[in-house]
Order: structure tokens, then C-alpha cells, then sequence
């Protein structure tokens, strides 16, 4: 449950940006607009871009804004019903049938009623989502959908469709609200059509350099502002390079806590060569930012900042 009173969706696309903002989530306009237009019209929200661009922390704000649960599903290969949805607390119903026998209860069908009941349901996040009160349903986070098979995909696409699932036991279980979803994808695969169609659709891109010194001001107030333009603009510039994975947000945020951590208050190029792991996660990147690039990136920074200057 969440720790406080659920919130009214916004009522505008300024109070929606206002929201964001209030959680410290820096969004442009046109998100601003098709999440205010997914919460009215209680579709799902489909975001789609590169990984560490905050996609995920969209649905974190969200639940943080509204007062909502967040409830997450994070895909993976593999995933599947009892995983995703619900499945039944085998151990206990065992105990519980030897208990009755042993009572000597042989009421076969009143010992069925008993051991599949909601009692020995175990709620996965599926289920979870679609128990939410009137006024009060959870942000449901689908993080990463497209890693998982295509078979998961078409039963999630009912699920989307009625909100609803079928416990065969149990019967039909149907939200009472829909759950506010959020679905992501890194765009490994191409997620079906079908999907797509049932959604409000976002492609969440890597900021331009003033939207992205300001999520750095946000999220690391402590840094050196000298620091903070430099980290951005460096990243910026690594962003053109045709590196096996460009830094995101989330790795720009990284390093210039790492490097606030070391009392920097500038770049150099020792520093970038020492913390270049915190930005980069691939090797033969690291190596071709070693071999030169780093030191020629980080002139061109600073001829470049020292001139606005």
C-alpha cells in the first residue's frame, strides 16, 4: 500500500511537467504531453529508447508523485505464468492436506475448496497490479518487455486487453481499476504491432546538452557547476563516436558523483582516464577513448566552454 494518500492524475499538460519537476524528472514537453494523455485516457504508456535514458525512472516518479504503489515486472528470457502472474504455495497446501487427513476429513471437494483458496495464492506482480482500489491503482512497471519470448507477449496482450485473469481454480479476477502501465523496451527485438496498438507510444531520447546539465544540477546538487558543464559537454561529444554502447543519463549522473566523490573540481585528462569505467562499460571502448579520442574530446570541451565564457 502506499505510504500516502493517492494523488489525482494531473489535469494539464503544465501541471504534469510541474509533477515531473516536483520529483526532480526532467522532461520535455512532448513526454510531458503523451504521459498527461495516457493517465486521462487510462491507456498504457509504451516507452521506447536506448538504455540509461530514463525510461524506467519515469514510472518511479510517477508511482512517487501520485502516491501510488509501484508494482514491477522486470522481463526476462524465459519468463513465464507462475513467474509473472500467480502460482500456488505448493509447500503449504501439502501440509494442509496431510493435516486433514490426518483429522480424518475426507471430504474430498471441501478439502479442494480449502487448499485452493485465496489463502495459499501467491500474488505475483501480475496479479498484484490488478488489486487495486478505486482511486487508488498501482503504477505497473513492464520493464524491459522485449526481453522476453513472444509467447509471454500475446498473453500479456489480453491481460492489456481486459485487465483481467482467469485463476482456473479461483475464476475470473478483474481489476476494479486498471492499473496505471508503463511499459519499456531497450528495442533488442521489435515488439508486435498488436501491442503497440493498445498503447500511447514514446520514443525517450538522450537529452541535449542544457536539459541534461540540469538533470546533473538535479541529481547531483553537490557537484562543482565548472565540473558539471564539462562531464556534460564530454558526454555529449562521446554520444557522436560510434562506441559499441554510448553512456546514457544514468552514467552521466554516475561520473560526476564519482568524480564530485574526489573533490574535482575540473576535468583532466589523468581524471578521465582514471574514471572512464564509471561512464563506459565496454572494453575496446575504454581502450579507443585511451588511444587518443579522450584527449582530443576533452580539448575540444574546454576550447569550446572557455569560449561562451
Amino acid at each position: 500500500m502506499p505510504a500516502t494518500k493517492p494523488r489525482p492524475v494531473p489535469d494539464s499538460i503544465d501541471a504534469t511537467l510541474d509533477m515531473l519537476a516536483g520529483a526532480d524528472y526532467v522532461a520535455d514537453r512532448a513526454l510531458a504531453t503523451v504521459l498527461f494523455l495516457a493517465l486521462r485516457m487510462k491507456r498504457p504508456l509504451f516507452l521506447e529508447g536506448e538504455a540509461g535514458v530514463g525510461k524506467t525512472e519515469i514510472a518511479k516518479v510517477l508511482a512517487s508523485a501520485l502516491g501510488r504503489p509501484l508494482i514491477r515486472l522486470q522481463c526476462y528470457e524465459g519468463l513465464d505464468v507462475s513467474s509473472a502472474v500467480y502460482e500456488w504455495n505448493y509447500a503449504a497446501q501439502m501440509i494442509e492436506i496431510r493435516m486433514e487427513e490426518a483429522a480424518g476429513k475426507v471430504d474430498r471437494s471441501a478439502m479442494e475448496r480449502n487448499v485452493f483458496s485465496e489463502k495459499y495464492l501467491i500474488r505475483r506482480p501480475v496479479l498484484e497490479a490488478l488489486g487495486g482500489a478505486t482511486g487508488a491503482a498501482p503504477v505497473f512497471l513492464i520493464d524491459e518487455l522485449d526481453r522476453t519470448d513472444e509467447a509471454f507477449e500475446a498473453f500479456l496482450l489480453e491481460i492489456l486487453s481486459d485487465f483481467q485473469v482467469t485463476v482456473p481454480e479461483l475464476g475470473t479476477i478483474r481489476a476494479e481499476e486498471p492499473p496505471i502501465v508503463v511499459i519499456t523496451t531497450n528495442r533488442t527485438r521489435e515488439i508486435h504491432d498488436a501491442l503497440k496498438r493498445r498503447c500511447l507510444y514514446h520514443w525517450v531520447d538522450y537529452p541535449r546538452a542544457d536539459r541534461e546539465l540540469e538533470i546533473v544540477a538535479r541529481k547531483v546538487p553537490q557537484a562543482n557547476a565548472r565540473l558539471s558543464r564539462e562531464v556534460v559537454a564530454f558526454v555529449q561529444k562521446l554520444r557522436e563516436l560510434d562506441l559499441f554502447k554510448v553512456p546514457g543519463v544514468a552514467e552521466t549522473i554516475d561520473w560526476a558523483s564519482a568524480l564530485t566523490e574526489l573533490d574535482k573540481v575540473a576535468l583532466d585528462p589523468e581524471t578521465v582516464s582514471d574514471t572512464i569505467g564509471v561512464l563506459l562499460k565496454y572494453q575496446d571502448d575504454i581502450a579507443r577513448i585511451g588511444q587518443g579520442e579522450g584527449g582530443r574530446i576533452l580539448r575540444e570541451v574546454k576550447a569550446e566552454l572557455a569560449a561562451v565564457q
